[in-house]
């Protein structure tokens, strides 16, 4: 079967607050890309994956006029996808979403938070709390406790295999971006900076110790999503040692596998693999990144057989394909991540 993780840039853009389409000539969220041709280009890239689940990051928005459900169900039926059955975890106020789109003739997946519900003033109590609530750590070692939240908690997902009976816990996250937003001057860019990598660190290691209590209960697991960040990724990440990544990847008999991440982690000049692409307007150029990932747990790495990016450029079929080569260019600044696995 094939699994998938795919950002899609504001999504949410491209629906109206019924859950409809809106397929015209205004501009999408995207530069230079109307609604029509970014909802075309996401048919395109969607029918071409084929997969059996895949974990959308940036997903349409839940509010009191909005249902995440309701629109991805429709664009799957828009495109008559496989995956035509939508699940989300615990909404948020980004308007990016972390949802699932799954084929339920494949698949029963169900929303399943694991860890101690949030409860205003509780004490942390063992393990890792659950994702819509605060974890608790001191960062730094000053004998201060700092209180970290997701702004887009993890989704976790019970996923059984129909045809076999095999259950898989699946993760899907999106780590808070280390951009300095707000940012007026040099310092005012390192403080920003150093404080929101000791968030996204705080964050890896709560999804870590989530992932060890599964690993060591013996559940198979895959962790995806877009991690915004990678080795080597900014300046700041010798003040601390380990990128997120790493931290979530693990180490020893229960560390995680991704062959893009572990190409990254050997080889820190050269060619890497690379997953996202941006333009920065002040260079006047193309910055491309590793940031989307699909780490599987030891017990799973001997039946995966396949992990491909599919990049327009660096994927021999896409870049051969034109209509896929220009719908991926048109349907976000990142670009799927799928694994073909036996289960």
């Amino acid at each position: 079967m094939r699994i998938a993780t795919y950002n899609i840039e504001w999504f949410d853009s491209l629906f109206d607050d019924t859950g409809q389409l809106v397929v015209d000539g205004s501009w999408s969220a995207r530069y230079d890309v109307t609604k029509a041709m970014q909802t075309e280009a996401l048919g395109i890239v969607f029918t071409a994956l084929n997969v059996d689940v895949v974990m959308i990051i940036e997903a349409p928005d839940t509010n009191r006029q909005r249902d995440t459900v309701r629109a991805l169900e429709g664009f799957a039926k828009a495109f008559d996808l496989r995956a035509r059955k939508a699940v989300l975890g615990f909404s948020n106020d980004t308007q990016q979403e972390i949802a699932a789109l799954y084929d339920p003739d494949v698949v029963l997946v169900q929303h399943d938070p694991k860890g101690q519900a949030p409860v205003p003033g509780a004490p942390q109590v063992g393990g890792a709390p659950r994702f819509d609530g605060t974890f608790r750590i001191d960062l730094d070692i000053d004998a201060t406790e700092d209180k970290v939240a997701f702004s887009k908690p993890p989704l976790e997902v019970a996923m059984t295999v129909r045809s076999t009976g095999q259950t898989v816990r699946l993760i899907g996250a999106h780590l808070k971006s280390k951009a300095p937003h707000g940012a007026t001057n040099r310092d005012e860019v390192m403080r920003l900076s150093i404080a929101n990598r000791r968030k996204q660190l705080a964050q890896a290691i709560w999804l870590r110790t989530r992932i060890e209590e599964h690993l060591v209960a013996g559940d198979p697991m895959i962790v995806m999503g877009d991690l915004n960040d990678g080795p080597g990724l900014d300046e700041y990440e010798h003040l601390f040692g380990r990128s997120s990544v790493e931290i979530i990847l693990g180490t020893g008999d229960r560390a995680l596998f991704d062959p893009h991440a572990s190409k990254a982690l050997l080889r820190r000049i050269g060619p890497q693999p690379t997953t996202a692409r941006f333009y920065i307007s002040q260079d006047e150029r193309y910055l491309q990144a590793l940031l989307d990932y699909v780490m599987v747990s030891p017990d799973l790495r001997a039946k995966a057989r396949r992990w491909r990016i599919w990049h327009p450029f660096d994927d021999p079929t896409c870049w051969k394909t034109p209509e896929l080569r220009e719908a991926l260019l048109t349907a976000s600044d990142h670009f799927p991540v799928t694994l073909d696995i036996d289960l």
